[in-house]
């Protein structure tokens, strides 16, 4: 059993890191770097079989935490699992830290570490609470976002928070890629910054307002289906936003079509959902189309599209 010989200046809190996504790799990597903290497990989502092959696939935070020597858990499932539950327990956390883990942790869990769960989370909060809040910033056309330090409780990111980052940008071209890789360094940031002063009780959360919550959904494949009637503008936002995954994309001569980057273009004159050639460009409506791919094809840019399909001009695609 693990027994606490520590003063309040040669502290080591034991931590349990939850994540997936590159969104979680900046955070671990910045805890497991730093002499303050001894990383005791990491806990992630279990190998995915992906491509044709279905060949298995780790997600790249289990690769840098078995480099650092790291135990690596990967259950199938967090609730009802005793066992799993039993077996954090035996590591005697003094927190878990949560970023973008992609699975509701049940109360067992949060009842676990001395100092509670601490979730890293991409948005301004009570704003965008929800499993999408980096696609909802670039979807509803924000001219900024940030990262919350928030301490987790039994409902969805309302618990009380801990810190806020500093503002962060959202670029005219800014993706959902991009914008959550700016997110996962400041958010790194902050937490290294503001953990320790959580932990040693200098800092006390604060309770979110709860009439100024709103709250994101996950994103499905079909969220990514274009109507070409809607404002072209904030279909440039769509696209933006669910890129890389499940990517904008419509339908053109029976196929699916990807819209992986376009910029919108006020001034253009081209009817809405019409394939045109501006420029040596290919516009579909206002929207400078700067990289598509179709289905079973490698991405080409509007140019190749064009010289590749040039009978595809006036086409439509409301």
């Amino acid at each position: 059993m693990y027994t606490s010989t520590r003063t309040k200046m040669e502290r080591r809190y034991r931590v349990i890191f939850m994540g997936t996504p590159i969104f979680a790799n900046h955070s671990f990597l910045a805890l497991a770097k730093d002499s303050r903290f001894q990383m005791v497990a990491l806990v992630t989502q279990p190998d995915r079989p992906v491509g044709r092959k279905q060949i298995l696939r780790s997600p790249m935070i289990k690769s840098i935490a078995d480099s650092r020597g790291v135990p690596v858990f990967q259950p199938t499932k967090v609730k009802n699992n005793p066992a799993f539950w039993q077996g954090l327990r035996d590591l005697e956390p003094d927190v878990i830290v949560v970023a973008a883990y992609g699975k509701i942790l049940p109360q067992e869990v949060l009842d676990i570490p001395k100092k509670g769960v601490v979730n890293v989370h991409g948005s301004f909060l009570p704003k965008y609470r929800g499993a999408s809040p980096i696609a909802a910033a670039i979807l509803n056309g924000d001219s900024e976002t940030g990262v919350t330090i928030m301490k987790m409780k039994f409902e969805m990111d309302a618990g009380d928070i801990i810190a806020k980052s500093e503002p962060v940008k959202i670029a005219q071209r800014d993706d959902a890629e991009t914008l959550m890789a700016k997110l996962a360094e400041v958010g790194a940031k902050t937490l290294l910054d503001t953990l320790p002063k959580y932990l040693d009780e200098e800092i006390i959360p604060i309770p979110q307002n709860e009439d100024e919550a709103t709250y994101v959904k996950l994103i499905k494949k079909e969220d990514g289906l274009i109507d070409w009637n809607k404002d072209e503008e904030f279909i440039s936002r769509q696209v933006r936003a669910y890129f890389p995954w499940p990517s904008a994309y419509t339908i053109w001569n029976g196929q699916m079509m990807k819209i992986l980057q376009a910029d919108f273009e006020s001034a253009i004159e081209n009817p809405k959902g019409s394939l045109a050639k501006i420029d040596g460009q290919l516009y579909i409506g206002k929207l400078k189309i700067r990289q598509l791919q179709l289905s079973g094809k490698k991405p080409m840019d509007g140019k190749a599209f064009l010289s590749g399909y040039p009978q595809s001009i006036g086409n439509s695609l409301i």
